[in-house]
């Protein structure tokens, strides 16, 4: 398989720039190889973003297909309610977070803390929900503090990234998809009740019976499975796209030493998060190794500066985040939901 082939014309990074008028911003790339993120800077410092974004609503959609993340750098944008209102000039209504899988708090209605993580830990790339039948097309990310050492939030390119993947490996996640497998207890991660947000059992067993996923009720809580595509074609560019969770779940990507604890305690049955192919095999160590190193090689990082927003196609660009010191604070939103009819085998067209 040449995913290269599949790839459409794209504008150069000329043509992207002359999409904009330049009057009252600047135009640039932070990477001389990737143009991810593409960079924009208003000419003046009162320049209100919510309302350029508005002017130049068609070229931004246009870039944002292109580079698959702007970076919007000097503008004014100092309360949570400024960044939402740039989230609903280009997407609409913020959405609520949904199947939820990492520790976040709600700052004001749909804008949400990333991931509360401690400090000390990376996070590994990912694109937002891609394990779920319905996620969010559009993420928005807002600097309100920057760390005062690390916390950059590294961007990879979903189509480079498949690029680099061998075709056996590739042939083998088409045919078959991965599977993710989660385990909700009161001693690990999120409680079902946290995830689903209810304590009604029915409304967790409707909302996986909607959503294509195989629940049980065990002695400790809940166990799900979910079987997905690992490939995806953009609906708008119809680019191919790595788009899964494989790597970020599974058990190995953790490290050895927290790896062998997690087994003694639960067994691998037991985890509270794993995943396989789709036909429940494991996924060989050499593939998850070659995986993890596709996404290092095309992550670009960068330092956050204060009042940066960041608008990401969740199904273009994968996300991290890198260990910090200090206080940080970057808020997230979601928007634009999309529900994917594809299935596994069917990615690739």
């Amino acid at each position: 398989m040449n995913q290269n082939s599949d790839l459409p014309f794209v504008l150069s990074r000329r043509e992207t720039v002359a999409l904009f008028s330049q009057d009252s911003v600047s135009i640039e790339f932070l990477d001389a190889v990737r143009s991810l993120p593409l960079v924009i800077r208003p000419r003046r410092n009162d320049l209100d973003l919510s309302g350029w974004v508005r002017a130049n609503l068609s070229s931004i959609k246009s870039s944002l297909l292109l580079h698959g993340a702007i970076l919007f750098r000097g503008f004014p944008v100092n309360r949570p309610e400024h960044f939402r209102e740039v989230v609903e000039t280009v997407s609409g209504e913020a959405l609520p977070y949904r199947e939820r899988s990492s520790p976040r708090t709600e700052v004001i209605e749909n804008v949400y803390t990333s991931t509360d993580y401690p400090s000390d830990r990376s996070i590994f790339p990912h694109n937002e929900n891609s394990y779920a039948i319905t996620f969010p097309r559009k993420l928005y990310f807002w600097c309100e503090t920057p760390a005062m050492q690390g916390g950059e939030t590294p961007l990879g390119d979903t189509r480079r990234i498949l690029a680099r993947i061998h075709s056996d490996v590739v042939d083998q996640f088409l045919k078959k998809g991965w599977m993710y497998v989660r385990n909700f207890s009161p001693h690990f991660g999120l409680s079902w009740q946290t995830s689903f947000q209810t304590d009604d059992r029915g409304q967790v067993e409707e909302y996986c019976r909607k959503a294509a996923i195989e629940c049980e009720w065990t002695v400790d809580g809940l166990r799900t499975r979910q079987i997905r595509p690992a490939i995806m074609r953009h609906p708008e560019s119809n680019e191919l796209v790595w788009f899964n969770h494989a790597a970020f779940f599974h058990i190995s990507t953790l490290g050895p030493a927290i790896c062998q604890m997690l087994l003694e305690e639960y067994g691998e049955e037991g985890l509270p998060n794993h995943t396989y192919y789709g036909d429940g095999s494991p996924i060989e160590d050499s593939v998850m190794e070659h995986l993890r190193e596709a996404y290092a090689n095309e992550m670009v990082s960068f330092p956050w500066e204060k009042g940066d927003v960041i608008v990401v196609d969740n199904i273009l660009t994968a996300h991290a985040r890198a260990p910090f010191k200090g206080t940080r604070r970057t808020l997230v939103a979601m928007a634009e939901l999309y529900s994917r009819t594809d299935s596994v085998g069917q990615a690739g067209g």
